[in-house]
């Protein structure tokens, strides 16, 4: 799956791990990406879209048919 988010575009974020020692080595930082299904009703069907946990809350204040739009409108094909 990969790290990003259909919705928000959230990506993975780069950074240090920094050791008891004080070492530094190289460490990503994931969004919380789950994929969900939803039903389109204007489309008489299901989509499935990986989002991340903020996006999940985002459409469950705007509705799904809302979130589509946005995602069509990033150039995302759902």
């Amino acid at each position: 799956m990969s790290a990003h988010c259909q919705l928000t575009g959230a990506q993975p974020g780069f950074g240090n791990a920094i050791s008891h020692s004080h070492r530094r080595t190289s460490r990503r930082f994931d969004p919380n990406i789950q994929s969900k299904r939803y039903w389109l009703p204007g489309e008489g069907r299901h989509v499935r879209l990986e989002l991340s946990a903020k996006a999940i809350k985002t459409i469950d204040a705007i509705g799904v048919e809302a979130a589509v739009a946005r995602i069509r409108a990033r150039g995302v094909k759902v």
